[in-house]
């Protein structure tokens, strides 16, 4: 078992951009030449696009990219511009007199810092595209630019959070994950259960069991959401890459406490290029243990910003 970028796979472009000063970014996943791909939303409060068109059942059978982005449901509109970048680069459906190329996407919500007002848009997202690089930047940067967690008792005591990925490959396998952690509750170590990110409060972090007890009838604050990707080089169709977006949830309900709450609209897709035969359990479990270690990432990598603070000027020091 070795590590690996998800810009390792084949066929496979990661780019992204961000505006710091207005706290929010987007995070595009290509595959110019169409992947197999499938998706599971299990939170309460999803802003997604296209789907629909993952479930095995519909026509389209391939997509091209997949778009991650803050703004809420305005930072959908970053995936018109990956759409605009795909056909000028002459990728998409083929009908024939034109290609469509299909995008998937999902944005997270984080107008609550930086410029309310800043929100990934179609140039965004081109501009994105056009920032493909090897090495993939982590921390505050694209999707995960404004993202931050434990917000149960508010903004004055959240932390900041960000974006991370991992990848690994085993006997020709490429799993990797990608994901920009903007969750309603606090992050954990999966194997030690400690406190990583959350509610800060009297310089230490306050579990989110304790604060739900505290506040039980109090409602959860709204805009959240942690938006992810797993992407491998197995043969999967889509009904099989569906299944693995499910499985993957693992990863989020061990590392993040509570998930998939009323107000995260938590979210994975699976993109699968098809290169190499692999049980779906085997590519399940991998990307369970890839999605762990970025979330963990995206914790620890990230800075204090916008009068929040991160896991590296709280927990180690």
């Amino acid at each position: 078992m070795k590590e690996i970028r998800m810009s390792d796979i084949k066929g496979i472009e990661v780019g992204q951009t961000e505006n710091k000063e207005g706290g929010s970014g987007c995070t595009v996943i290509l595959c110019k030449e169409g992947c197999f791909a499938g998706v599971d939303v299990r939170g309460g409060g999803p802003a997604t696009r296209e789907t629909d068109l993952l479930n095995p059942i519909n026509m389209v059978q391939k997509i091209h990219a997949v778009c991650l982005s803050g703004g809420s449901a305005f930072g959908l509109d970053a995936a018109g511009g990956v759409m605009r970048y795909l056909e000028e680069q002459n990728c998409g459906h083929d009908m024939g007199f034109v290609k469509v190329p299909i995008v998937c996407g999902a944005s997270l919500f984080d107008l609550g810092v930086g410029d309310a007002f800043c929100r990934p848009d179609s140039k965004m997202g081109y501009e994105a595209c056009l920032n493909i690089q090897k090495e993939i930047k982590e921390g505050n940067v694209g999707a995960g630019c404004g993202a931050s967690v434990g917000k149960f008792m508010g903004k004055e005591h959240a932390m900041k959070s960000g974006l991370g990925t991992y990848g690994i490959e085993v006997n020709g396998l490429q799993v990797a994950a990608i994901v920009a952690v903007n969750a309603c509750g606090n992050v954990i170590d999966a194997t030690t259960q400690t406190q990583l990110a959350g509610i800060y409060l009297n310089d230490d972090i306050l579990s989110t069991k304790d604060a739900l007890i505290q506040m039980l009838e109090k409602p959860l604050p709204e805009g959240n959401t942690t938006i992810g990707c797993i992407v491998t080089n197995a043969k999967l169709d889509k009904a099989k890459c569906s299944k693995v977006a499910g499985i993957t949830h693992d990863a989020y309900a061990r590392a993040i406490q509570p998930v998939h709450t009323m107000s995260d609209g938590d979210s994975i897709f699976v993109m699968a290029t098809g290169e190499v035969d692999a049980q779906t359990d085997v590519v399940g479990i991998l990307a369970c243990e890839c999605m762990t270690n970025a979330i963990h990432r995206a914790v620890k990598l990230a800075e204090s910003a916008y009068g929040l603070k991160a896991w590296r000027d709280v927990c180690n020091q």
